[in-house]
């Protein structure tokens, strides 16, 4: 009851709830049942985030570790961390085409399948899109080289290469900076971690710019992956030489936590950067979530026309150099409308245009 006095902070309720989360079989049984509740619940609510999530969050703790495959046969171990982790375990189908932010990943891999240089991805995590390009390119004599500062997440990359017999995936601890051997600290839980500048002796891990590691290993880029929290736009400074010589597609992430776009997306310094080196850029509209979409086409919604009004969020951009092809049926470009696909929000600004069933 919430008047209590037993458990006025609710700690009484996450132990009891983590301790019946110590039993895999009836943890299992538990969350099958909550997934079984979402569609009788009331859709004006994001009921995975605000009803049904936090209930399965209780059962875990951050050791828990599972493992997963795609409908492809791409296996995942992953420890329960995040929303990533908890959305794809309740995928449906319990088989699905992707881990993590459905048209991403096939942006990704459209991108990929269109070049024919290496992938570079910044905030590679446990390999939620690496492992999927590594084997996407395997066969081309083509590498996906992997930046990921937490040692624990790196560690799973680094075990989900070796699980799906991948030998071109070159992981390093490295965080993308503008300039090479700075040292950073992650500040904050995990995936949410930004990297900051460490102070005089404080421990940390070292930078490198994209610049500076392409010239070292000597390869190519035709695409480049940004989703290091904040620090993407340092990245890009540290890869202006890579923008003009090898003109890679470049997926980013955005988030008003970082990027001040008050006065639109095109103001911003990161956005200018890439303008001036003659890209386009587009919002990616995308679900947060695992979610079926590959029956639907990957929407782009030129940077101008972006709608960012709501609360503090983010969402993946696309730059392309001039003379990408973006044509339907796989892309439609659409005006004025949310890069945040959300099933309990105003359709007309954060559904898919082509029209998704509610659940």
């Amino acid at each position: 009851m919430s008047n209590d006095p037993r458990d006025l902070d609710g700690t009484h309720l996450r132990n009891a709830l983590h301790t019946l989360g110590r039993d895999p079989t009836l943890r299992r049984e538990l969350m099958d049942w909550l997934l079984q509740a979402e569609p009788r619940l009331d859709g004006t609510l994001a009921i995975r985030d605000e009803v049904t999530g936090p209930i399965i969050d209780a059962l875990h703790d951050e050791t828990d570790l599972y493992e997963k495959s795609l409908s492809d046969g791409t296996k995942f171990e992953f420890l329960y961390r995040t929303k990533i982790a908890r959305d794809f375990l309740l995928s449906q189908p319990q088989t699905p085409t992707h881990v993590w932010e459905p048209q991403t990943t096939r942006l990704l891999s459209y991108l990929a399948a269109q070049s024919t240089g290496d992938v570079l991805i910044g905030g590679a995590y446990f390999g939620d899109h690496a492992v999927l390009l590594g084997r996407q390119l395997s066969d081309q004599g083509r590498r996906v080289h992997c930046f990921e500062p937490n040692d624990d997440q790196r560690g799973m990359l680094a075990r989900n290469a070796a699980i799906n017999g991948l030998t071109n995936l070159d992981i390093h601890s490295f965080g993308l900076w503008s300039e090479s051997s700075k040292t950073l600290r992650l500040a904050g839980f995990d995936s949410f971690a930004n990297a900051v500048l460490a102070a005089d002796g404080e421990a940390g891990f070292e930078t490198v710019s994209i610049d500076d590691y392409l010239a070292k290993v000597g390869r190519r880029l035709s695409v480049l992956m940004l989703d290091i929290e904040g620090a993407e736009y340092q990245a890009l400074i540290g890869a202006q030489g890579t923008l003009r010589s090898n003109r890679p597609c470049v997926v980013f992430e955005v988030h008003r936590d970082y990027v001040d776009w008050s006065k639109g997306l095109e103001a911003t310094p990161i956005c200018r950067l890439l303008t001036d080196e003659s890209y386009r850029l587009f919002g990616v509209r995308d679900f947060n979530t695992n979610q079926d979409m590959q029956d639907h086409c990957i929407e782009l919604v030129p940077a101008a026309t972006v709608y960012l009004d709501g609360p503090p969020h983010g969402f993946n951009m696309l730059a392309v150099p001039p003379g990408t092809p973006l044509e339907p049926p796989l892309f439609k470009i659409i005006d004025s409308v949310s890069p945040k696909l959300l099933l309990h929000k105003d359709p007309a600004i954060h559904h898919p245009m082509d029209g998704i069933p509610g659940r």
